[in-house]
């Protein structure tokens, strides 16, 4: 929203959701707000006159309940599907390990939610693929045509090379941060507590352990135990405030999908981290971690308490977030290009869409089944009224 913004564009931002007090005020930087309703002909009407140029869609599920309707009405508006992460990875890795297999391709193949995620994948003129694992996988597995995808990367401005980050000895403890609504944030503070933070404690002493996130269980909660030196605080208002401060971030994740946001934020505060290969998987390609990748229990220990205990190691590793930060995430860098290519196929649209019959033949077909169902609860709704 921020790129748009700075070209000038006008934007109308449409939710079904309830705003939570954790919620940004969009309007404060010139974006409009609008509450939508499911299943209600409200929306044929609201984008008839909103007329748009463009139609960003915030993850696969809100095309399917919305995307059939901006092509009915809106014929002409260029469709972007914003991924945010890919949903079958995530899931299906979930699902693999609750019943203790291992993930492969052919179970993503197989999968139900793969099928409806890449099928509003084609329906769209574009795709914004958050990273460099999953542009791969979606052209090599999936056999997607790469004229439908863009790998857009979370764009920041770069990091300045005299920066002020607090120093070393002026860091204290490790840090864990993430919503608890997102499974795999659930999930890593488990094993934080069960499998990796004692024996961290016992090598380290004086370290603590503070897991900040929203919304976290009741079960996170009774994890705080002062003697253990495992403290869970919830919600924190300025998490930058909080990774700046601290020395190490742990993340175990063990699935997932997509680019971590407390990687990104750890580095552009100079916080190195311990992770495993999901949780840094297309973030750096090339170029070297900011800490260690390892996805052994007893590696990460190790790994923890040398990042922890070792200056020299924990600064050079502050100085590869910083080169990931400023050669991939370089907003300068992306956002041009970004907005050029949007653009560009906004202005051939017709063609674009025709080299596309794929996703021509599924808004005809299978949108058919997702529109009847949605106009007949709309009916059922009128009815009890």
């Amino acid at each position: 929203m921020t790129s748009f913004l700075s070209k000038g564009w006008r934007i109308t931002f449409g939710t079904v959701s309830h705003k939570n007090p954790n919620a940004i005020d969009l309007t404060k930087f010139g974006v409009e707000e609008v509450c939508l309703e499911l299943n209600s002909t409200s929306f044929d009407e609201f984008i008839t006159d909103l007329k748009p140029t463009i139609v960003v869609f915030d993850r696969f599920i809100t095309e399917e309940q919305f995307g059939w309707r901006v092509a009915e009405y809106c014929p002409k508006a260029l469709r972007v599907l914003d991924t945010e992460d890919l949903h079958c990875l995530r899931k299906t890795r979930h699902e693999a390990l609750k019943k203790g297999i291992e993930f492969s391709n052919e179970t993503l193949l197989n999968s139900e939610i793969s099928k409806r995620e890449i099928a509003a994948i084609y329906r769209c003129d574009i795709s914004l693929i958050i990273s460099t694992f999953e542009m791969k996988l979606l052209k090599e597995v999936f056999k997607i045509d790469k004229s439908l995808l863009y790998h857009l990367p979370f764009l920041f401005d770069k990091i300045d090379e005299n920066n002020s980050w607090k120093p070393y000895d002026e860091r204290h403890h490790f840090v864990f941060i993430g919503n608890f609504l997102h499974a795999p944030n659930l999930d890593a503070t488990i094993q934080l507590k069960k499998h990796i933070w004692k024996e961290i404690r016992k090598r380290i002493p004086t370290a603590e352990l503070h897991v900040y996130g929203a919304y976290p269980t009741q079960q996170v909660l009774e994890f705080t135990n002062a003697n253990e030196g495992f403290f869970v605080h919830g919600f924190v208002e300025d998490a930058s405030l909080v990774l700046e401060n601290s020395k190490v971030l742990l993340a175990p994740l063990r699935f997932g999908a997509g680019i971590k946001g407390k990687f990104t934020s750890a580095m552009l505060c100079g916080t190195p981290n311990i992770t495993t290969s999901i949780g840094a998987e297309g973030m750096c390609s090339e170029l070297p971690w900011n800490g260690f990748i390892v996805d052994e229990t007893e590696d990460f220990i190790d790994s923890a308490v040398e990042l922890y205990t070792n200056e020299k190691r924990w600064k050079q590793a502050q100085q590869y977030g910083l080169q990931i930060i400023n050669s991939k995430y370089n907003k300068e860098l992306i956002e041009d290009d970004f907005i050029s290519y949007m653009l560009e196929i906004l202005s051939n649209l017709e063609d674009h869409r025709n080299n596309n019959f794929t996703g021509k033949m599924l808004l005809h077909h299978s949108l058919q089944s997702s529109k009847y169902m949605s106009k007949w609860i709309q009916e059922k709704n009128s009815n009890l009224q």
